[in-house]
């Protein structure tokens, strides 16, 4: 069951629904990635390697990853809000145990439960906007501008998670560090579970074509350069971020900055400029183009990466800086995109391959990182992760330049009718 079809969404509807999912991402990536400044107590707490620390992530985004292609089919089936009532409300219990963990493993099969449930927001989130607020056509501007705030609440979330996290690890250990997240998960739970609005009652249809139009909607999702582009941007892209993230930790607190565990937190208000920037994408597209959006982004998150090589706390600092506000702008144009680019049948198809292509990238990517970092230095990492931004570049300006060439051809033929 797909959601029905509202009627054009008044002012106090469409407020209501931004509120929501920025909420539900607030409380979804706090939990997702408050483990990451504290990965350092983690590894001396249960005697790991930075490589086996890092798994506390990659264990969540990988199960998240796994998790979001059935789950955007599920929502196809029940609707989009009951997934993401279920997610938000299913990931904050989840967390309640992570403190009580008093083994790695278990710690680890917790972080990949709450991986499975964090999925059903992000693998639905664009789709359930489309749904909502893309009336005036699938390119509608008002579904570009409700992604973009989306991923400000994103990215807020994040940086909440981290900053809360790691601002108190000194204080309260990594145990209490992860409980003060979650309270505030829990809180943005109750404000998503409030604010999101009722679905109108969609018609079923038998139980056998549902499965078919999941299915024939999979393949739609699999054809077509512009969308197999955005997914190759969410791969290499997410696995990049993620990457240099997970090892920042350690760079800042070992030699030779040698910062404490609070002070290197204060890294992670780079996120600030990861939702001013995810959030203003909209008119930047409006006035460039998608393409020439996505590829200065992508360019600018390389730019920042290389800043970050020198022993200099404030290029470091400045870099991190950089590469968060052209990852997140990055995210927002190629989210947005492949969203706009999903026929209607597919759309929660297109939203789960986004988001498994995304957090594959983030699980696998963020593993090879940390173990790049560990082998050879915070150098080859950097040039390990430019590599992979500059594949997603190239994708990228291929797909355009496909693009143009059709346009192009197709305005010739039309002139060739036009002639008398």
């Amino acid at each position: 069951m797909t959601a029905a079809a509202a009627p054009v969404p008044t002012p106090a509807r469409a407020r209501r629904v931004m509120v929501a999912v920025a909420t539900a991402g607030v409380a979804s990536f706090a939990l997702l990635y408050a483990p990451q400044p504290v990965l350092p107590q983690l590894a001396g707490y249960f005697h790991l390697e930075p490589g086996g620390a890092s798994l506390a992530i990659s264990i969540g985004t990988g199960a998240l990853a796994v998790a979001v292609l059935p789950i955007a089919a599920l929502s196809e089936l029940v609707g989009r809000r009951p997934i993401i009532l279920a997610s938000v409300i299913g990931s904050a219990v989840l967390a309640l145990l992570l403190p009580l963990a008093q083994s790695y493993p278990l710690f680890l099969l917790v972080r990949a439960l709450q991986g499975v449930a964090i999925a059903g927001f992000p693998g639905v989130a664009a789709a359930y906007l489309a749904e909502q607020l893309g009336k005036e056509g699938p390119g509608s501007r008002g579904v570009a501008a409700a992604v973009g705030v989306m991923i400000a609440g994103n990215t807020v979330g994040g940086m909440t998670g981290r900053l809360a996290s790691g601002f108190t690890a000194d204080l309260l250990g990594w145990q209490g560090a992860l409980t003060v997240v979650t309270a505030i998960a829990l809180l943005c739970a109750l404000l998503t579970v409030l604010a999101l609005p009722r679905d109108p009652e969609a018609p079923r249809t038998g139980g056998g074509h549902r499965v078919r139009s999941v299915l024939g909607g999979l393949g739609t999702a699999l054809r077509g350069p512009v969308l197999l582009a955005q997914y190759a941007v969410a791969l290499l892209a997410m696995g990049s971020f993620v990457a240099l993230y997970n090892v920042a930790g350690f760079r800042l607190t070992g030699p030779p900055l040698h910062l404490s565990p609070a002070a290197a937190a204060l890294v992670f208000l780079a996120y600030a400029m990861g939702a001013v920037s995810s959030a203003t994408m909209g008119r930047l597209v409006t006035r460039f183009g998608r393409a020439r959006s996505l590829v200065t982004a992508l360019l600018v998150t390389v730019g920042g990466a290389v800043l970050t090589i020198p022993d200099s706390l404030p290029l470091v600092v400045l870099g991190f800086v950089v590469l968060t506000g052209g990852f997140f702008a990055a995210h927002a144009v190629a989210n947005g995109w492949a969203a706009a680019e999903a026929p209607a049948e597919a759309r929660g198809q297109v939203s789960g391959l986004y988001t498994l292509a995304y957090y594959l990238g983030s699980s696998v990517g963020g593993t090879v990182g940390s173990v790049v970092y560990g082998h050879a230095g915070w150098g080859w990492l950097v040039g390990t992760t430019a590599v992979w931004l500059l594949l997603a570049t190239l994708a990228v300006a291929a797909v355009n330049v496909c693009l143009e060439t059709r346009d192009t051809i197709s305005s010739a033929r039309l002139g060739l009718r036009s002639r008398p």
